[in-house]
């Protein structure tokens, strides 16, 4: 029967004459079973493609036929050019524009200490070979400048205090007046851990993404076995003790922000109750807007069990009208009290998965793509503009593409089932959301901002795989949190984290709701001691 169906919709595609004296639902038969059967060769490409093609939705990579992707392994080739050296002009003109050139030697040692190395002439050849004197020195040279690196190193730190005792009340009472410094709160309570191990643990996970286990043979390498269930006790420990109420007094500003984004991300969770290891729980990430001036970012996970819509709801109580831009996942419409925005990098990628390869230009799919373009190249010009400035222009420049976008739509009769059916659909669906950008110049014109946020994470779930248990999966939400608010505020997020573990087991201790504004990221105490590169010349600030 397949065999037959196959040689009718050749026959039929071929010479429709030749079924003149075909019925009706013989007719439709083969036309369905032609649609499907280009349904179904669709989807083999795009198969392909997401397996072997690029994954930039950028229109160089998709439009130009003559690129030429580099890979993993022509990295060194790719990029090396023998002809530059390390020093270069303050700037190099490129195609119409400029550009900040590579930093100079100079540049890159300058907040790094300096190390000296002199060779010298031995001593029993400091004699003229042609006199016989004596040589004396006459100067010294710079031969050359390096980079030099020191691999992580592991030492005890014994902290000791000094007691002060009265002798004269001990030779009147017999009973000496004795007085102890007040001592910083541990970190962790009778654990070998210190602020820095804890911190360095937790920005190799969560900054380089390496997981424990990993961690514990490389500690290993210098001396100290730790077991990977004692570096995952500092984390979850820390993070629920000591970074939550950090947490939590961010979730609060966040809650004011005019604009939030918000992305969601799959989990694995073994011990999650009431479900099977091989089940899905969610790590859900929130930001604010990414054209806020004055501002500050800020951006926090939460860990959920499910990909409901109750998540957000809960997440977002409380908010008061601002603007809350997503994807078109359903889940967020139970969000109440905000406008809704969508994203078109959504839009303008399922219009990329219904382009053939090499697309010629009168392609359906190659025009709508193409009016997406547009509208990215506009945001480009904007950048730079007050949210002001920008709303103007997107009203002048952005709303006429906006308006060919949809009559583009309108006059699409896409193939039932195919992906520019659904791209269609989902612009039809999506279209007060899409059109939300043109309200507000904070609006971003897609949820990028907040995709790349959650995309560490996700970089470290390939590593990682999966967490062991909710409280893990609450501790790295936390712990993500702060570490990607810290990135986005200019800190460097080891230092921040020591910052923090030197200085807030003692705040909170003595006082659970303390204030914590001196401890946010764009304080003025933590933006001069946690900086990047901060320091004194010769003198490299790692310690807060």
């Amino acid at each position: 029967m397949l065999a037959i169906s196959s040689v009718l919709c050749y026959t039929f595609s071929m010479n429709k004459t030749v079924l003149e004296g075909v019925s009706a639902p013989i007719i439709e038969y083969i036309e369905n079973l032609e649609a499907r059967i280009e349904n179904l060769t669709e989807l083999l490409i795009l198969a392909q493609n997401a397996r072997f093609g690029s994954s930039s939705e950028k229109a160089k990579y998709i439009l130009d036929d003559g690129f030429e992707q580099d890979t993993l392994f022509n990295e060194a080739e790719a990029y090396a050019d023998e002809d530059v050296g390390e020093d270069e002009p303050e700037t190099v003109t490129v195609e119409k524009h400029e550009r900040k050139a590579k930093r100079t030697r100079e540049e890159l040692a300058e907040n790094l200490p300096v190390k000296e190395t002199v060779i010298d002439v031995p001593e029993e050849d400091r004699i003229c070979g042609i006199c016989e004197g004596s040589l004396n020195a006459i100067g010294r040279e710079l031969v050359r400048r390096e980079l030099g690196m020191i691999p992580a190193q592991a030492f005890v730190e014994e902290t000791y205090r000094i007691n002060y005792g009265c002798k004269c009340c001990l030779e009147e009472s017999d009973e000496a007046n004795i007085v102890k410094p007040d001592v910083p709160a541990p970190v962790v309570k009778r654990g070998l851990a210190s602020p820095g191990s804890v911190a360095y643990v937790m920005y190799q996970k969560f900054v380089n993404s390496m997981p424990l286990y990993r961690q514990s043979k490389d500690l290993a390498n210098f001396g100290v076995e730790i077991p990977r269930s004692t570096l995952a006790n500092w984390i979850i420990f820390t993070s629920l003790n000591w970074l939550l109420p950090l947490w939590l007094a961010l979730k609060a500003i966040l809650l004011e922000s005019p604009v939030i984004n918000a992305d969601e991300s799959v989990l694995q969770v073994l011990k999650e109750p009431g479900k099977t290891p091989q089940s899905d729980s969610y790590m859900w990430v929130y930001c604010t807007g990414k054209y806020l001036e004055r501002s500050p970012p800020i951006i926090l996970f939460e860990y959920r069990s499910s990909r409901a819509g109750e998540n957000p709801k809960a997440f977002l109580e409380g908010v008061n009208n601002p603007y809350l831009q997503t994807d078109g996942y359903k889940a967020y419409n139970s969000v109440e009290n905000v406008v809704h925005c969508g994203c078109w990098s959504h839009m303008r990628r399922y219009v990329k998965e219904a382009m053939p390869k090499d697309a010629p230009k009168d392609n359906v799919a190659r025009i709508g793509f193409e009016i997406c373009q547009e509208l990215f190249l506009l945001e480009r010009k904007f950048e730079d503009m007050t949210p002001e400035e920008r709303v103007t222009q997107r009203l002048v420049q952005s709303k006429p593409v906006l308006d060919k976008f949809y009559d583009w739509v309108s006059n699409v009769n896409p193939l039932a089932g195919s992906k520019l059916a659904k791209a269609i659909t989902y612009a039809i669906n999506q279209k007060v959301k899409l059109s939300a950008f043109l309200l507000d110049g904070r609006i971003d014109l897609s949820n990028n901002f907040a995709e790349n946020q959650i995309r560490p994470f996700v970089v470290g779930r390939k590593n990682f795989l999966f967490c062991d248990s909710v409280r893990g999966a609450k501790a790295s939400a936390v712990a993500y949190s702060i570490v990607r608010t810290a990135t986005e505020n200019g800190l460097n997020p080891y230092q921040y984290m020591l910052y923090l573990f030197t200085h807030l087991p003692t705040v909170l201790t003595k006082n659970p709701d303390a204030d914590l504004s001196s401890f946010f990221p764009w304080s003025e105490v933590i933006q001069a001691k946690c900086k990047y590169a901060q320091g004194e010349k010769g003198q490299l600030s790692l310690l807060c």
